[in-house]
């Protein structure tokens, strides 16, 4: 579901910052080789994440769903000088892609990939989180969410992608939707949870921004 039209679309990417030109070529080869590349974040949602991360200026960030690799270069980019980017995705025939992009982009270095489910890898990671993004299986949106809490530093930002779900959130859901069901209930788990302060912001899909109190 588009929820403006194609020509406002086209319009916000023009007067927005530029994609870097090794985010196209990533863009061009996730469309060509990988399957469901609508997926990737893109130029304007990526530009977003970028300047998110600028402003935050994390010294740690968690991702959650790396696909190829395009969010976590574009979260990299705010990344403090010795910062580090941890990214959890579970499809190893993306992994070699992902390093690929990763070193070309500088940010080789600050950026940890975690090969795994998420559940079981997010335990063990260390260090505590001034920005988190989650975009991986929308039916643990809140067991993520509820794994990061007790990790973040305070004033640390949780991101979550595809809240609106192509506006099925709006619609009466069948019950084998699991997804849709889940992003429901997590919608409403950021709205009334004390922890954090939360806005809804209709970024292509729905991004979720919660500061933690």
């Amino acid at each position: 579901m588009h929820f403006i039209s194609a020509e406002l679309e086209n319009y916000i990417a023009e007067h927005s910052e530029n994609e870097p030109k090794l985010l196209q070529e990533l863009d061009r080869e996730t469309h060509l080789k990988v399957l469901q590349p609508r997926m990737l974040s893109g130029h304007f949602q990526g530009r977003v994440l970028s300047i998110l991360s600028k402003l935050i200026y994390p010294k740690n960030i968690l991702e959650i769903g790396t696909y190829t690799g395009y969010s976590a270069i574009c979260l990299a980019e705010g990344l403090q000088k010795g910062g580090k980017l941890h990214t959890i995705d579970n499809n190893e025939e993306l992994y070699d892609l992902q390093r690929r992009y990763f070193d070309k982009s500088g940010y080789g270095e600050q950026i940890i990939q975690h090969l795994g489910n998420a559940l079981d890898i997010i335990p063990g990671i260390e260090p505590d989180f001034d920005l988190v993004f989650i975009d991986a299986d929308k039916e643990n949106y809140t067991n993520y969410f509820d794994l990061v809490i007790d990790k973040m530093n305070p004033g640390g930002i949780i991101l979550s992608d595809n809240v609106l779900w192509s506006g099925k959130i709006l619609k009466e859901t069948k019950p084998n939707d699991k997804s849709t069901i889940a992003l429901k209930a997590y919608n409403k788990k950021l709205k009334e949870d004390p922890r954090v302060e939360t806005v809804l912001l209709p970024v292509r899909d729905g991004l979720t921004l919660c500061r933690v109190i």
